[in-house]
């Protein structure tokens, strides 16, 4: 019985070894995409091996004391004590200290290079909040051309082009209320990863951190919040778009437009319900967004362009907006139905809505491109 446990065990540990090598998961910090996680796996690199040189001696050490100094039956005496041997007790103090200090300049250095803040980036203010992400394009030539000509705001999805260094300022904003002195609810400290473009940065209440990256290649790299900040802390990812520049340059066009009208009725039907027209509905622009709209809440994701391609994912990325190329409907239409019984503790209520409503509602969305 003994035996077979070890077995059980042996197995699962090379389980967790062979996953763990996979050269295909989406969040490999060993697979860097862009200059600073590059620098990251360098400097892990570097000191994985001294590392392993400690552990290897230290461990070995340890294996070679417990076999050739065990107990035997045909011993009584205690094996040779080396209690006061001067040069050894230096030796093992001076030896740890040594490799720290080799460590601690690499490691020193990265972290300077790696908080400088290049003036010529691009500014982009990350929203943490219970529990999906929002992104703020802040420089001047991110504005709208609509109404007060606010910034172009994302949800789920941070869309870049590839060559140009970054800077994202890192602040926490709650569940996305604010009470009447304007203080936001439910105000927790997040962690923004995505380990193949920038390691783990803190997202803290009342405070800004940053990130400076970049992306070589145009592709999709997956993050996720790193540190615990309640019930669907799992749930609560994102995703990184790396454009090329011509595509960047349509990108921003069109985020730069207000929102698409509806052209068939039952869209139609649905901003009507969205916007509250004739006291119907309404409840919608309490918190959404919908640029060229009266929809201007800002507790919750902004949705002018929520069909567009690159927004691939809704509701913290739980959900594909599309599947195989067709707007994902179902996932839609069970989140407007009762956004908790798909994420227990989202913030969004269920207002009770029939389905000839919902499906109005997620006609009007995906009219949204």
């Amino acid at each position: 019985m003994r035996r077979t446990r070890w077995w059980i065990l042996a197995l699962l540990a090379l389980t967790l070894l062979l996953v763990a090598c996979s050269k295909t998961a989406p969040q490999n910090t060993m697979n860097p995409h862009g200059p600073t996680a590059q620098t990251e796996k360098n400097l892990l690199v570097l000191v994985l091996w001294p590392a392993a040189a400690v552990f290897l001696v230290v461990e070995g050490g340890i294996l070679l004391i417990s076999i050739r100094l065990r107990h035997r039956k045909d011993r009584d005496r205690m094996p040779p004590q080396i209690h006061g041997n001067t040069r050894l007790e230096i030796g093992w103090t001076i030896a740890p200290a040594i490799v720290l200090a080799v460590i601690m300049v690499p490691t020193v250095s990265t972290i300077w290079q790696l908080a400088r803040q290049p003036a010529d980036a691009m500014q982009i203010t990350v929203e943490g909040y219970q529990w999906w992400w929002g992104f703020r394009y802040t420089d001047p030539d991110m504005a709208v051309n609509y109404g007060d000509h606010d910034a172009i705001v994302t949800a789920d999805v941070l869309v870049i082009p590839t060559g140009r260094t970054i800077d994202l300022s890192l602040t926490s904003l709650g569940g996305g209320a604010h009470s009447t002195a304007g203080v936001p609810d439910h105000q927790v400290i997040h962690s923004f990863w995505a380990p193949q473009l920038f390691g783990k940065q803190d997202v803290i209440p009342g405070e800004t951190n940053h990130i400076v990256f970049s992306a070589d290649d145009p592709g999709i790299y997956s993050g996720q919040c790193a540190e615990f900040c309640g019930l669907q802390h799992g749930k609560m990812k994102f995703r990184i778009r790396a454009l090329d520049e011509a595509d960047w340059q349509r990108w921003v066009a069109n985020e730069k437009s207000p929102s698409v009208q509806p052209n068939d009725g039952l869209a139609q039907q649905g901003m009507d319900l969205f916007l509250g027209v004739n006291g119907v509905g309404g409840q919608c622009i309490q918190c959404h967004a919908v640029g060229g709209t009266d929809a201007a809440g800002t507790a919750a994701p902004n949705l002018t362009h929520f069909a567009a391609a690159t927004h691939e994912c809704f509701a913290g990325c739980d959900f594909e907006s599309f599947l195989n190329g067709n707007p994902n409907a179902a996932d839609l239409k069970a989140w407007l139905a009762d956004p908790n019984a798909v994420k227990l503790g989202a913030k969004m209520p269920d207002y009770g809505l029939t389905e000839q409503q919902i499906d109005a509602l997620v006609a009007y969305l995906y009219s949204l491109t």
